[in-house]
């Protein structure tokens, strides 16, 4: 069942800038914010982020990432790591 969203006070500037985002999109000002929310509700947040990534452990090590970075840009002037 869909819901609506009403959201108070907002900044004359911040209404202008939507206003001007959805008038380049085509659309209205609603539109761009369900499609906003639309998108926003479908990341993840920065800990399901994190637990989602600590799940597949990688096997490139910081050796390998410092040598990738030697052989791309060369080593250090003085040879120090």
């Amino acid at each position: 069942m869909p819901r609506t969203v009403q959201i108070r006070d907002l900044d004359d500037e911040v209404y202008a800038a939507l206003s001007r985002r959805a008038a380049e999109a085509g659309t209205s000002v609603p539109e761009l914010l369900r499609r906003e929310a639309t998108r926003l509700a479908a990341r993840p947040t920065v800990s399901e982020w994190l637990a989602r990534i600590h799940r597949q452990p990688s096997e490139v090590t910081a050796d390998d990432i410092i040598e990738a970075l030697d052989e791309t840009r060369g080593s250090w002037p003085d040879d120090r790591r």
